[in-house]
């Protein structure tokens, strides 16, 4: 696996490249991942921010508060809408990358799943794969 990866939005307008090794891998059901995604889960890899660079355009900024009662500031693509990244509250100095703007498939095993509790019934985990009913410590 390489050591660095590259991703975007879908019109192309914003680009980015990660290095290294991420620090953690959620699969996350919390109402925002949900609305960013348009799905019932968002896949959240999180690395330094100083192992992620953003190559290409401009993102905008849209901070909100969590299910968990903490903020996000969000970056998204102002020309079509695409969810890139976001810092969290509670994770100083990481920065979290959306698992689908990757450019194939995020090559990373997810470690966890937080906001279980939102999970569909149809949708089964890996047994390696610690479910939380919200938002661990």
């Amino acid at each position: 696996m390489s050591d660095g990866h590259e991703g975007g939005c879908v019109c192309g307008a914003v680009r980015y490249r990660t290095t290294g090794a991420p620090k953690r891998i959620s699969v996350c059901s919390c109402h925002w991942c949900q609305k960013r995604t348009g799905s019932v889960l968002g896949l959240s890899v999180y690395f330094d921010a100083a192992d992620v660079a953003f190559l290409k355009g401009e993102t905008r900024p849209y901070r909100l508060t969590s299910d968990a009662g903490r903020w996000i500031e969000t970056r998204f693509c102002p020309t079509c809408g695409t969810t890139l990244g976001w810092t969290l509250e509670f994770l100083p100095g990481l920065q979290g990358i959306a698992g689908g703007t990757f450019d194939g498939s995020a090559p990373w095993h997810p470690q966890r799943y937080v906001f279980a509790r939102n999970r569909p019934d149809w949708l089964c985990l890996a047994d390696d794969i610690a479910p939380y009913e919200g938002m661990p410590g």
